[in-house]
């Protein structure tokens, strides 16, 4: 039987309903912001941006610089590509319980993207870049923040909120930061978008993200091809034989997804670049990807004079729900229905930070963003009525998570990371 909302919680979600109008302004205001991965003038605008709405809050603020993200160009080399700074908020570091909230700063659109402005596509859906993959979520998370802080029962949770910049590029500096976070929380909040259904996402994919690169000897097509060694076919091989992997291991997807290589066609080709992305299900399908990746390129190293260099790794574990995770997906799916949401959460292939939280051992909830659609693409939209209700949603679980009784089946994290 679904419990009515606490009377006494009413007056702190009401407030929210009186600031759906300035919440929208907010999100076409920081959407209109480009915060493509790597434009971290951008991405650091956002970031003062959300320090500004966030300052009611009267959190500690702090800056963290990241290292820089190593890539391997088309031209085989290392090379490193800078990143945006990391945001982080906390208030009361001894409260009893403490929470993580966490939501990204950076979009898939790159500064010299042609999607850059908002517009309405009807009284209630706005169309533009991350208004549903983040921002929208970010905006809905500081309402819901300050109407718990306005509340009497503040003082029996603590919080942070880190904001980090690189999440779309599977969070290669902010990654770092989250077993601080995670040892010194028992429950994490996360702002990705909800299903465009309104549900929210359950067991996650692991994914890990590679680059090969395949050096070879050129040679003259014509007169002394027999002496070239073609990186291009030796990376055909490898590329193929990898692909073959998929349908051989259950939940393991296999995707070639970019290559480059050779030049003028009178050379045989000495260079050539692949990235892939691997997908699985459970921690222990790591040992059999590397058996095989290993094996093939064993294979191409053992031609002459042909290397092949593999680069990368599996940045983000499968995320399998906990005991402690299903206690606190129980929580929310009560929570919502208090508020008239049927909740349910769903298995997906998709990862986020919400991995790496719970590869730490922190049970975390990581769709409470606005609910939205076609994401990654020019279509992106989030239905704006939904801020305040997903942002009552988060309010009301921070306003359990303070004046429930039983914490039993939250316990600090043991740096499991």
């Amino acid at each position: 039987m679904t419990q009515p909302v606490s009377a006494d919680f009413l007056p702190y979600l009401n407030w929210i309903d009186a600031q759906q109008e300035a919440m929208v302004a907010d999100l076409i205001r920081v959407a209109e912001i480009n915060s493509g991965s790597y434009h971290t003038a951008g991405v650091n605008q956002v970031a003062e941006t959300f320090a500004e709405l966030a300052a009611g809050l009267g959190g500690d603020v702090s800056w963290h610089d990241l290292p820089p993200q190593q890539v391997v160009n088309d031209k085989g080399e290392l090379t490193e590509r800078p990143l945006g700074r990391a945001l982080q908020i906390s208030k009361r570091p001894e409260a009893p319980l403490r929470v993580f909230l966490c939501g990204h700063l950076d979009t898939v659109f790159p500064k010299d993207s042609s999607f850059q402005q908002v517009r309405w596509l009807d009284d209630n859906t706005l169309n533009g870049p991350g208004v549903a993959d983040l921002k929208g979520g970010l905006v809905l998370m500081l309402r819901a923040l300050q109407a718990f802080e306005n509340s009497p029962w503040a003082e029996q949770l603590g919080w942070d909120i880190l904001f980090n910049p690189d999440e779309e590029i599977g969070s290669p500096g902010s990654s770092a930061l989250f077993p601080h976070f995670a040892e010194r929380t028992q429950v994490g909040l996360l702002y990705e978008p909800a299903y465009a259904d309104g549900n929210l996402a359950g067991e996650r994919k692991g994914s890990g993200n590679f680059s090969v690169v395949v050096r070879g000897r050129a040679a003259h097509a014509g007169r002394e091809h027999h002496l070239g060694r073609n990186a291009i076919r030796a990376l055909a091989d490898f590329t193929s034989a990898l692909d073959d992997l998929n349908g051989q291991r259950a939940g393991v997807t296999i995707n070639p997804g970019y290559v480059t290589g050779g030049g003028p066609v009178n050379i045989v080709p000495d260079l050539a670049v692949m990235k892939f992305n691997i997908r699985l299900e459970k921690p222990e399908d790591e040992d059999w990807c590397w058996q095989h990746i290993h094996r093939l390129q064993a294979d191409i190293n053992s031609r002459d004079g042909l290397t092949l260099e593999v680069h990368g790794g599996f940045g983000r574990k499968p995320k399998v729900l906990s005991p402690a995770n299903l206690k606190l997906a129980e929580l929310v799916r009560e929570c919502g229905q208090s508020l008239g949401l049927q909740l349910e959460f769903k298995p997906t292939g998709g990862c986020c930070d919400g991995n790496n939280l719970a590869a730490c051992g922190l049970p975390n909830i990581d769709t409470l963003g606005i609910v939205g659609g076609k994401i990654h693409s020019h279509e992106e939209y989030a239905r704006v009525d939904t801020l305040a209700e997903r942002s009552k949603l988060t309010a009301l679980i921070l306003l359990r998570l303070a004046t429930d009784t039983d914490r039993s089946w939250l316990q600090p994290c043991a740096g499991q990371c």
